[in-house]
């Protein structure tokens, strides 16, 4: 029994190690051809454009999901910041620390998407969305 597990475990690491060399020397033969083939840069091309087309298509469902978790955050921070002023003022400071460390956290996650956010509509050429998420708050106010 125990050599069955042996030889199991040696199998599955031999293959592993097996198709990891594969993988490697496809990414070698695959930096091989890109490198020997920059002189027909019109396949690339068109590689990008078949992505590109594909982010614009999907640009709209990125931005209304985008916007859904938006608002979640916004909602959920400020409950948070009221759990952190309350576990510092009983004295647990742990508490609170772990807390701020959270709500850092999701602050820069969601810095993080909105600067992806703001690059993929530019690549779109579609930034007029996103402004106007967030022009009518600030004209409303101006109002």
């Amino acid at each position: 029994m125990m050599r069955r597990i042996i030889a199991g475990a040696a199998l599955a690491g031999a293959l592993t190690v097996g198709m990891a060399g594969v993988a490697g020397v496809a990414g070698v033969a695959g930096a091989a051809t890109s490198s020997g083939g920059t002189g027909s840069s019109g396949t690339t091309g068109t590689g990008n454009g078949t992505a590109r087309a594909s982010l614009c298509a999907r640009l709209p469902k990125l931005e209304n999901r985008v916007h859904t978790i938006e608002s979640k955050v916004n909602a959920w921070v400020p409950k948070a910041e009221a759990r952190e002023a309350t576990a510092r003022s009983n004295g647990h400071t742990k508490l609170a620390d772990a807390i701020a460390k959270r709500i850092q956290r999701v602050q820069n996650r969601e810095a993080k998407v909105n600067a992806r956010l703001a690059k993929a509509e530019a690549r779109c050429g579609s930034s007029a969305s996103s402004s106007s998420s967030s022009s009518p708050s600030s004209s409303a106010t101006t109002s």
